[in-house]
């Protein structure tokens, strides 16, 4: 049963029993998470950074160095010994392409290779001098850009929102439990619901 009209959308999601204000909220932020998704994988801030400060590198190679150093509020774990497979882990990549990047890093000066102390016959990778200052250059860049867009907003707004939207960002963790509560309405929605069976 595909969707043809707003109405439509709008019974449908009334029918399951989703009042009429979250109904609006969902639409509009779906459409604000459209545009921020476009944008962000444009990573606008991160590029003029990088092009700003003149540091030589592109993003993909910024992100092995952030993976190296492996900060929790982006990682959501504490720091520990980082090895090739960490770097590839961190960053959804082949190991392969972990391993290319990382020795590029490592052969530029801004990375480099040690012995594990928990392991001597692991070895670990750690940003260098040049490295760390390229991280924290970008990221003091971007909180500075950051920083003059939130202070232009009310204290209580701010406050109000960094923990909204932290709560906000677990939104996903609920996917598989709403897709299991809606199982027969989403299987009515396939496009293919309505097409009769061509094996019959």
């Amino acid at each position: 049963m595909p969707l043809t009209a707003q109405t439509e959308l709008d019974a449908l999601l009334r029918k399951a029993g989703i009042d009429a204000s979250i109904r609006e909220a969902v639409m509009d932020i779906d459409g604000m998470l459209q545009q921020w998704r476009r944008r962000a994988m444009k990573r606008e801030l991160g590029q003029r950074a990088l092009v700003d400060l003149g540091v030589g590198i592109d993003l993909a190679q910024f992100d092995v160095l952030v993976a190296i150093e492996g900060p929790e509020p982006e990682f959501g774990e504490a720091r520990g010994e980082i090895m090739v497979a960490t770097v590839a882990e961190r960053l959804n990549i082949d190991p392969s392409r972990a391993s290319r990047l990382v020795s590029d890093m490592v052969e530029r000066g801004f990375a480099r290779r040690a012995v594990s102390q928990a392991d001597a016959r692991r070895t670990i990778i750690e940003l260098s001098e040049q490295g760390r200052a390229i991280v924290d250059a970008v990221r003091a860049y971007k909180y500075l850009i950051m920083g003059d867009f939130l202070s232009h907003w009310a204290p209580e707004d701010l406050a109000a929102f960094v923990p909204l939207l932290k709560r906000f960002a677990k939104w996903s963790d609920g996917i598989d439990a709403a897709a299991e509560k809606y199982a027969d309405e989403i299987k009515a929605l396939s496009p293919a619901a309505g097409k009769p069976d061509v094996a019959a």
